[in-house]
């Protein structure tokens, strides 16, 4: 199953409840009662009463509004990441799951890309980079680019350091699933 970022923020406010002892409502009325008008002073008091991270973002969104790409379902980010070229939303499919095959994985989706979470940490990261290819970064931190294996620069969120460009679902080849494979382990 796909996480979107909804489901995200359920955790970040089980980990806000976990670390200060109170539920979003309770800092939602604090925040309120600070009357703070912008985001900059939002932040610094917040950043005051140890509130940092996702938590202080999340926060900030519940006093001055989510961005629509936070309120969507992972299918409606993913379907829009494909709606402008749908040749490559198999591409896409194929790598899910063969990377849903390796064990206990979790796909986020993200507005402009999908990581693909192990037990750990992100391993892999999916990103429709061009109409025609879609892009699987891959953290593997010994590797160099070279071969198939390109920099991974724009990938994502920056984690991977390689990555394979794929224009259709002949390049989920064996050497694919093989190196996604190898990544997964590594970042267990």
């Amino acid at each position: 199953m796909t996480r979107s970022w909804a489901e995200m923020m359920t955790g970040i406010a089980e980990r806000l409840r976990a670390t200060t002892g109170d539920d979003v409502a309770t800092w939602n009325e604090r925040v309120r009662g600070t009357g703070l008008e912008t985001e900059p002073e939002l932040r610094a008091w917040l950043a005051e009463q140890g509130i940092n991270g996702y938590a202080q973002m999340m926060l900030v969104m519940e006093r001055f509004g989510y961005p629509d790409f936070l309120t969507a379902s992972a299918d409606e980010l993913v379907d829009a990441q494909y709606a402008d070229r749908p040749a490559l939303r198999p591409v896409y499919d194929t790598v899910v799951a063969a990377a849903l095959a390796l064990g206990e994985v979790h796909v986020q989706a993200r507005k402009g890309y999908v990581p693909l979470v192990g037990p750990r940490r992100t391993f892999a990261v999916l990103q429709a980079s061009t109409k025609g290819r879609v892009d699987l970064g891959l953290r593997l931190e010994d590797r160099e680019p070279g071969g198939r294996l390109l920099p991974a620069r724009s990938v994502g969120n920056r984690d991977c350091a390689v990555r394979v460009a794929l224009t259709s679902v002949d390049d989920v080849d064996d050497e694919v699933r093989d190196l996604l494979a190898e990544a997964y382990r590594e970042n267990l």
